[in-house]
């Protein structure tokens, strides 16, 4: 008995690992993430059970803390019951997915785990669009942060927001996940700390799926931008890198 967390990827199914496939197949418990696309489940047979456990936008922290705590349960119920169970995470586990603390929760458990990584959104959603996150003489460093915690209405934990003022004096490129609802409070954070406000941006909505739609912009404009979530926001110079960068994901 084995709880296999496995990233799913950006969106498109194609950029699943083959493990993470493979796993699918003989999974008898899946639960999984809202951001995994409907064709990569497509994978799973037809007497598993699915178990949505998504959390939907807007939850609050304490809504959000609740409902972690109900997949730590059946973490924990049926990876005690079940040969194999998925958790299946959008992107990759350990980027902004949680996967530390549900390796926490199993380890407790005395349950056997392991790790299949998978293509996180902040760089693959970026590449498929054909953005560089990093390039010679542009950006020789690369910065994920989360923008979910900015602009909510409540002080953030301590540890928990991050430096935006370091972030604006550290050059290379940016890259904000779960940003969207916070992108005009981000935009005048980093311009308030140094950052040029006609620094180019991407904002890049459901990336590498037939939906994907990118708006080029910049910090100041930002906050303009009428895209939804889920939404990979990258910043720096290298956005202007390829100026045919696809507004499309590739077919």
């Amino acid at each position: 008995m084995t709880v296999y967390l496995v990233g799913a990827g950006p969106g498109d199914p194609g950029l699943l690992t083959l493990r993470g496939a493979e796993l699918l197949r003989r999974a008898d418990v899946v639960l999984y993430d809202r951001l995994v696309t409907p064709d990569v489940l497509t994978l799973v047979h037809a007497d598993a059970l699915c178990i949505d456990v998504g959390k939907r936008p807007g939850t609050d922290t304490p809504g959000a803390d609740r409902r972690q705590q109900v997949i730590g349960r059946l973490l924990v119920e049926h990876g005690r019951t079940s040969e194999v169970v998925v958790r299946l995470k959008g992107g990759d586990p350990f980027v902004f997915g949680r996967g530390g603390e549900e390796i926490e929760i199993l380890e407790e458990a005395g349950i056997p785990w392991q790790i299949v990584p998978g293509v996180t959104s902040a760089l693959g959603v970026a590449g498929a669009a054909g953005i560089p996150v990093t390039h010679r003489g542009l950006a020789s460093s690369v910065t994920i942060v989360t923008g979910h915690t900015l602009d909510r209405g409540k002080a953030p934990k301590p540890g928990h927001e991050p430096d935006w003022e370091a972030l604006a004096h550290t050059g290379g490129t940016l890259v904000i996940l779960m940003g969207m609802a916070s992108r005009a409070a981000i935009a005048a954070a980093l311009i308030d700390a140094g950052c040029a406000a006609d620094t180019p941006v991407a904002v890049i909505q459901d990336g590498t799926t037939p939906a994907q739609r990118m708006v080029r912009t910049t910090l100041a404009g930002l906050p303009d931008v009428d895209l939804g979530a889920p939404a990979v926001i990258v910043v720096g110079p290298v956005v202007d890198v390829a100026p045919g960068a696809r507004e499309t994901p590739p077919g």
